[in-house]
């Protein structure tokens, strides 16, 4: 008769899917293995700390960078809102600098105790130029269109009058009297022309 195996005894080792035994019971088992590492060499294991090791220091390296863009661009963005800031308020700096000329020639023209008629004409004409000069400087441009054709865009009719009671003579559909000037700032309506149009 065959004795019967010691309880403890152990049996023979079970065949893992790779091919690899691995012992029953309560032996150590290995560690699963993928099948990635296990068709690595160990030189390709031995270098894969080092691997590691510079793909977190380039990591590191991208998100200080990505950190200092992101401070660039909102110093960037701050200033320039001041900029636009700034414009706003002092954006006519250089014209009110202009007008400073006219007012002070106007001070001067009222501070004589006796002017004469002339003396009054020809200071109005200097203040005038120096007007002028201002606008010039700063693009603002007159606009005068006597016997011009109408342009709802950049004159405002007041009222009409027939075309043959004009004079000069005006065709129809065209400004006959010009009651004040507009004027254009960079080619942008400042105030229209106040016109009266002639009409068949």
């Amino acid at each position: 008769m065959q004795a019967d195996k010691p309880a403890d005894q152990k049996g023979p080792a079970a065949a893992t899917p790779n091919g690899a035994e691995q012992e029953s019971g309560d032996g150590a088992s290995q560690v699963p293995v993928s099948e990635a590492d296990a068709a690595r060499s160990p030189d390709e294991l031995k270098e894969l700390p080092q691997r590691l090791a510079e793909a977190e220091a380039k990591a590191s390296e991208y998100y200080e960078r990505y950190v200092r863009t992101v401070a660039e661009m909102e110093n960037l963005r701050r200033r320039l809102q001041d900029d636009v800031a700034r414009a706003h308020k002092f954006g006519i700096e250089a014209f009110a600098e202009g007008l400073l000329a006219v007012r002070d020639s106007l001070e001067m023209a009222l501070k004589v105790e006796k002017p004469s008629v002339e003396s009054l004409v020809e200071g109005a004409q200097v203040t005038l130029r120096q007007l002028d000069s201002v606008f010039e400087r700063n693009k603002v441009v007159a606009v005068d269109p006597q016997g011009e054709k109408f342009d709802p865009n950049r004159h405002q009719a007041i009222s009409t009058v027939a075309a043959g009671q004009t004079n000069p003579p005006v065709a129809p559909d065209h400004v006959a009297v010009v009651l004040q000037k507009g004027y254009l700032i960079h080619d942008r309506i400042l105030r229209p022309a106040l016109v009266i149009v002639a009409q068949a």
